[in-house]
């Protein structure tokens, strides 16, 4: 075992690894192993400019030399040797068999995993021959990595994304860390007992967060990296975490209004006649989206001119009623689209590595872009520069971000910059990249917007504002949407929004489905974006063409405009849409504080009252920043529900009662109204 300090870092080698600590942010170590001559130099997350002061640690190293007694053999001494690197409040200790050991304060609170013959620090059994950092060599390639760390009795783990579970706590969970359609990998997750952890690699592999020991795998990679730090709060814990990865850009106030879309718009005067409507009604509407197939043929990144024959035109008008227009983009190529020869020729599409070339079959023989190729990169935004910002479009919506593959066989693909199994996870986030280097040269870095399916660490910082995904509509989707919005706000990801009424819908005229779109658009007022969008079945419209491609084919779900649900629906909407209207300004000071420190909009009950211990309890209440309770009624037919008031004293949104927390009340909850209670 060999210590060295170099440049405020910790080096440690032995038995051919490799291992490098050094301070990386406010209270903050960053942590890479390695069986290679050298670490690849790729900061992945981590690429933010962290301050000189912020880079420097205190490193101490003990070597201690024989006693004379004759008693210090080998292994002692060996166990004896210890180094320790400390940024401000953490600091990690190496033992002489390399084992890891975390401090708070001098207060353990994380530890590798080991139990071998040298290094045990614990009463375990070290006849098991487990360590805690495992390489496994992948024949002819790289390694599969495990990562262990022992269990803390009581821990609460939050975070880490998206996944379509009730579960707010993640304690007893495990996670795929892979990108699929309503599931986002964002592995940074944050500990009750005051730390938080990013696993600093885009590897496809799962964490398990369990009792006895937390896991975290790797399926191809060449270098163990990850990340952790320290804090007082969940807030100060975002605030560092976001310091090095990346905030979010500051959303316009004109965005924070009522959204509309649906599946889908078919041809620019169904565009134009649904926004005259909202205009000739008086409900302000800050942006309608135009869903996927107005093209041609996917990769064609352009209008279909048969339904479309003015797009410049289309939004000029939507610009003179306050609207702004957002248009979807596919990384999706047809075979027979007017840029895959290109694409195919220059290498930049991502391969399979065996059978056929296709990656995605939906309404066409395509395969995806790689944009983790920067020629691919400027190759998209040209054309969607082109056709689309040229004309006056807005914003960009970036569908199927993961991407969306046929089959999730990762082992089969290939990008520029590796292996799927080793880099696929950031995908999305280089996808959201694309839209925001272009749209920055271009001169719009204030209004930076991108509504994406899936997102990586650090995608905040190129305006990812991350949804859902297709989801069902029911209500056990909706309570998995509550717990999905909170834990990806505690990830780093404050821009998040749902498809309200969930995406795919059998019966739109069903009164059961009535009831659920209501009570999703009142939990989505106090969401980041209030959005209208979803598949409203059954699918019985016929289609505008029977060519078998282009915009004109392709079916359609029926209406989803606020009055498209009767008089009751619409009046309650409406109403609801006039008070986030009003809430505006203070919706507009939640992205300030999101831009500023990572504050997420949707908080934990936790996040805003650490000190209570319920709070760190509950799962069906949140707050709206610091100022709104928000309790939604997540059951069918439910009209009251219980909520719990920290202590203070709480004003009711709906009829200003005003209540004495510190304890648990029965709220009412017609169909026209949630619990949400102001703090006075």
């Amino acid at each position: 075992m060999k210590f060295q300090e170099k440049d405020h870092a910790l080096l440690v080698s032995h038995q051919g690894e490799r291992l490098r600590i050094e301070a990386w942010g406010k209270n903050s170590l960053r942590i890479r192993a390695t069986r290679y001559m050298d670490f690849t130099g790729r900061n992945w997350a981590l690429d933010e400019e962290v301050p000189g002061e912020q880079r420097k640690a205190e490193v101490m190293i003990c070597e201690p030399e024989p006693d004379g007694s004759g008693r210090d053999n080998e292994w002692v001494l060996q166990m004896k040797k210890y180094a320790t690197i400390q940024n401000g409040r953490l600091k990690v200790k190496v033992n002489g068999a390399g084992v890891l050991s975390f401090y708070r304060d001098e207060k353990l609170f994380l530890r590798e995993y080991y139990r071998n013959y040298l290094g045990t620090e614990s009463k375990e059994s070290c006849c098991l021959k487990i360590v805690g950092r495992e390489y496994r060599a992948i024949v002819g390639g790289d390694y599969g990595l495990t990562v262990r760390f022992e269990g803390n009795d009581g821990e609460k783990i939050y975070g880490m994304g998206q996944y379509q579970q009730p579960y707010l706590d993640l304690k007893g969970c495990v996670l795929e860390l892979a990108q699929r359609n309503s599931q986002v990998s964002v592995p940074f997750a944050v500990s009750s007992l005051g730390y938080g952890f990013l696993w600093n690699n885009p590897a496809v592999g799962k964490v398990s967060f369990g009792k006895n020991y937390t896991e975290w795998h790797a399926e191809a990679t060449k270098e163990v990296d990850y990340w952790i730090t320290v804090g007082d709060t969940p807030g100060e814990i975002l605030e560092n975490y976001t310091g090095v990865t990346g905030h979010s850009p500051m959303m316009p106030e004109n965005l924070l209004g009522l959204w509309q879309c649906k599946l889908r718009y078919r041809t620019q005067e169904e565009v134009l006649t649904v926004a005259r409507k909202y205009h000739e009604l008086g409900i302000v509407l800050d942006v309608i989206v135009i869903d996927f197939f107005h093209w041609t043929r996917q990769g064609d990144w352009q209008f279909d001119p048969r339904y479309w024959p003015d797009p410049k035109a289309m939004c000029e008008e939507l610009h003179a009623m306050g609207t702004k227009v957002m248009v979807s983009v596919w990384p999706t190529v047809d075979k027979k689209s007017v840029n895959f020869k290109e694409l195919n020729d220059r290498g930049l599409l991502i391969r399979t590595e065996r059978g056929s070339t296709q990656t995605y079959d939906f309404q066409g023989d395509c395969l995806e872009i790689d944009l983790t190729n920067p020629e691919a990169r400027e190759f998209l935004w040209e054309k969607c520069k082109k056709h689309y910002f040229d004309y006056g479009i807005d914003m960009f919506w970036l569908d199927n971000a993961e991407p969306d593959y046929a089959v999730y066989d990762y082992d089969n693909y290939r990008y520029a910059l590796g292996c799927a199994l080793e880099v696929s996870n950031i995908y999305p986030k280089m996808f959201t990249q694309t839209f925001y280097d272009g749209l920055k040269e271009a001169g719009r870095e204030k209004e930076m917007l991108h509504l994406v399916r899936s997102g990586w660490a650090g995608s905040q910082k190129y305006g990812a504002l991350i949804w859902s995904g297709d989801v069902p509509s029911t209500f056990e989707s909706l309570r998995d949407q509550l717990s999905a919005g909170l834990n990806m706000g505690l990830a780093g990801i404050p821009w998040w929004t749902t498809d309200i009424g969930g995406f795919m819908t059998m019966d739109v005229s069903s009164p059961e489905f009535k009831e659920l779109l209501i009570r999703w658009f009142e939990f989505a007022v106090f969401s980041p974006v209030l959005r209208m969008h979803g598949d409203r079945g059954p699918h019985d419209i016929p289609p505008l063409s029977d060519q078998e491609y282009g915009g004109g084919s392709l079916y359609t779900g029926h209406a989803n405009e606020l009055w498209s649900y009767g008089e009751e629906a619409f009046a309650i909407m409406k109403t609801w849409t006039e008070k986030r209207q009003a809430l505006k300004p203070y919706i507009g000071e939640l992205m300030r504080q999101a831009s500023e420190s990572g504050a997420p909009l949707m908080r934990t009950m936790f996040y805003e009252f650490p000190e209570d211990d319920k709070c760190w309890d509950l799962s069906d209440q949140y707050m709206f920043g610091s100022r709104y309770l928000v309790a939604p009624i997540l059951h069918a037919g439910e009209r009251e529900r219980e909520v719990y008031l920290p202590a203070g004293s709480w004003k009711d949104f709906s009829d200003g009662s005003v209540y004495e927390g510190g304890r648990v009340i029965i709220a009412q909850a017609s169909i026209e109204r949630i619990p949400v209670f102001e703090k006075v």
